[in-house]
């Protein structure tokens, strides 16, 4: 039986995109607000490295910049890596923030 038996399949909704130079997203949840750099990003969440992350469970907002404009959303921290940072699932987003991250998303991925 081979390796590939054992694996998980993949069970995102949206495809990733690594950021190893990252853009900066300013966030701010949990009584603290800070600028964190994005380590990857889907059309679902991004994962935020930062030494400093917020409980799992804990609301935030979450603003970065995109050639077209600013996204804003409102996310739910939903787990975090130790010495890594962040993952963040977006919960709400405006139609035109959204429009604007599928835009940015449809270029990263060609």
């Amino acid at each position: 039986m081979s390796n590939a038996a054992f694996c998980k399949p993949e069970l995102r909704r949206y495809q990733r995109i690594s950021l190893p130079n990252g853009m900066l997203a300013a966030w701010h949840g949990g009584g603290d607000q800070q600028v964190s750099r994005v380590k990857t990003l889907s059309l679902g969440g991004v994962f935020l490295s930062a030494t400093l992350v917020r409980v799992v469970g804990t609301p935030l907002k979450v603003v970065f910049t995109v050639p077209e404009g600013i996204v804003q959303a409102e996310g739910i921290v939903r787990n975090t890596a130790p010495g890594e940072g962040m993952g963040v699932e977006f919960t709400r987003m405006d139609f035109g923030d959204r429009d604007l991250l599928e835009r940015l998303m449809t270029r990263l991925l060609r």
